[in-house]
């Protein structure tokens, strides 16, 4: 039985088929979900969802501004349920007397042509899904008095910047990247100094077949990306004398890189091996070693890409934003972070899961407590009797204490981290790790394996505990960007790059030193700007399930199943009846 959509209390529970069920979101059925007179009573869908938040807006309910949270692991389909939803949008909420069908049509596909562009820069294939979102976003799609579609905008969190340089085994670098080289010409090849038989390193993977295909390609943009592949390929040893700067590998020594990103080649391939220490006014030069050199390397592919990526999404924000004066209410479409729990779990997992706490919190809020209070024990007993259901009254978990341990004041995992980072000093682990227990370690949420040879904490969150290796850690929320390669990057004959090299955060680090704006600073404040706008509309949750690991289609394995339950945001809830 093809059953893909059920209930669970006010939120709806979507597992993901893992082939197309075309019929499932046809025209046809949007029409009949946004015609029905009760769409409640048809079976459980997306639609309904979406349709529940369009009467919101339409029936003028407080708050009228509505959003729509969409949660699961990787894998789960939460992209695809996301683009059902603005598809659902696009098409029930472009009808209009008032304006031209043209003027309709020409929004509608921005702001749905937005959605591959986006996943073209942000999404990569991992172990666990071909086609994972390494961004978080919220989309705001705006309408206006006669709740037509006007206009959308995108905001974006925590782009896992660092697979541009690193990829772990099997998986592979941003889709771009392959969508380039697949497209490529032989004249573009020719531009972009690559011959038909050349890999690259930060290429992994490329036999895989790729999801889609990016169709926003502008010359300027493909001579970037092409250098940073370039520049992967760069490597380096270290010289008989230490007081040289270390050599450029044979295969290293073109300067591809450097003309893709019109930049003096040997000023770039300096900066790369030699660093500008200041002594007071004074500026002293001092060789990198071999393994500073990969990492400036590393950090040169990672503020470029950030950085496009920033630009990219501002371009697409003024493409399909529509002025405040259009505009009066907003559906909101959050595609979050599943929560993370890896052999390995560094900085990127502890923001992430700190991510679910915060929606965790939210959640419990505005539904367990309501549900409760407006439904109280016997009239839930008697329906779940009805049903033939076992029922007992829901005690929910108040994770309050764990978000006290990562962001409370005046102490916190976060807060130490950030003093850790704005040391003038490299980080050490162990000495790290000692400072978490001391000051920590009357919370119960915190706790250390001291048989452990690697430094590292165990977090107790509300999906199960989570360990975070230190190592690393504190360099990684500093997200050092070394000022001479910023200084460079503005002077690039790159029209691109040095517009959005010139003025942008980067540059205020070099004026006010380095570690004054960390990673965790920076997704702790976007994350509470999210929060703000959560809480003044009114939410609605969906739960994506990944029904088997191996994304076999119409495959359910119960126990893999039940083995993500901890980690749902619905956990907390008694499965009602199924549909």
């Amino acid at each position: 039985m093809k059953v893909f959509y059920t209930h669970a209390g006010c939120t709806l529970v979507a597992l993901n088929p893992f082939q197309p069920i075309p019929d499932l979101y046809s025209l046809d059925v949007m029409k009949e979900y946004h015609y029905a007179h009760q769409p409640q009573e048809f079976k459980p869908h997306i639609f309904i969802v979406a349709e529940e938040a369009y009467r919101n807006v339409r029936g003028q309910l407080e708050p009228v501004n509505q959003s729509l949270v969409v949660s699961g692991e990787s894998g789960a389909g939460k992209t695809w349920t996301s683009r059902c939803l603005m598809k659902y949008y696009a098409t029930v909420a472009s009808v209009s007397v008032v304006k031209s069908q043209d003027t309709v049509e020409r929004i509608e596909r921005r702001v749905l042509d937005s959605n591959p562009v986006m996943e073209a820069f942000g999404n990569a294939c991992t172990l666990r899904n071909n086609n994972s979102s390494r961004f978080g976003k919220y989309i705001q799609l705006q309408l206006d008095r006669c709740q037509l579609l006007v206009g959308a905008s995108v905001q974006t969190y925590l782009l896992e910047k660092t697979r541009v340089a690193c990829q772990t085994a099997n998986e592979r670098n941003f889709h771009i990247f392959y969508q380039m080289m697949k497209g490529a010409t032989d004249e573009q090849r020719k531009e972009w100094k690559m011959s038909h038989d050349q890999s690259f390193v930060w290429l992994p993977n490329s036999e895989k077949t790729i999801e889609g295909w990016c169709p926003f390609f502008m010359c300027i943009k493909q001579h970037i990306l092409a250098g940073i592949l370039q520049l992967g390929n760069v490597s380096f040893s270290s010289s008989a004398d230490e007081s040289q700067p270390c050599h450029l590998d044979a295969k290293s020594k073109g300067t591809g890189y450097c003309f893709l990103l019109c930049v003096p080649a040997e000023e770039l391939q300096t900066c790369l091996r030699v660093r500008t220490l200041k002594a007071g006014k004074q500026s002293v030069l001092k060789p990198c070693s071999q393994a500073e050199c990969s990492v400036r390397r590393d950090c040169l592919a990672k503020v470029i890409y950030a950085q496009l990526f920033e630009w990219l999404v501002t371009f697409i924000n003024n493409s399909i934003c529509a002025d405040k004066s259009t505009w009066c209410n907003f559906i909101g479409v959050l595609d979050v972070y599943g929560f993370e729990c890896f052999q390995t779990n560094n900085l990127e997992q502890l923001c992430i899961n700190y991510a679910n706490e915060k929606l965790q919190q939210h959640f419990v809020a505005h539904y367990l407590r309501a549900q409760q209070i407006v439904f109280p024990a016997a009239l839930m007993s008697e329906e779940y009797v009805s049903e033939g259901l076992q029922w007992s009254f829901v005690k929910y978990q108040d994770n309050q204490s764990c978000l006290d341990l990562l962001e409370g004041s005046p102490i916190s995992v976060f807060s130490l981290l950030n003093e850790e980072s704005r040391l003038n000093r490299a980080s050490d682990a162990k000495t790290f790790r000692v400072r978490l227990e001391k000051e920590l370690c009357d919370n119960a949420n915190i706790s250390w394996d001291k048989f452990s040879k690697v430094p590292h904490f165990t977090v107790a969150h509300y999906a199960g505990k989570v360990g975070y290796q230190i190592e690393g850690m504190a360099e990684k929320n500093k997200d050092p960007v070394p000022p001479e390669l910023i200084s460079l990057l503005q002077k690039s004959n790159n029209q691109l790059l040095h517009q959005i090299f010139k003025d942008n955060e980067t540059e205020s680090q070099i004026k006010k030193g380095p570690g004054k704006t960390t990673v965790v600073s920076k997704f702790k404040n976007s994350l509470e700007t999210l929060m703000k706008i959560l809480h003044f509309t009114t939410p609605h949750y969906t739960r994506c399930i990944k029904p088997n690991p191996e994304c076999k289609p119409l495959t359910f394995k119960k126990e893999e199943v039940d083995s993500l339950l901890p980690c749902l945001i619905i956990c907390v809830l008694t499965p009602q009846r199924q549909h």
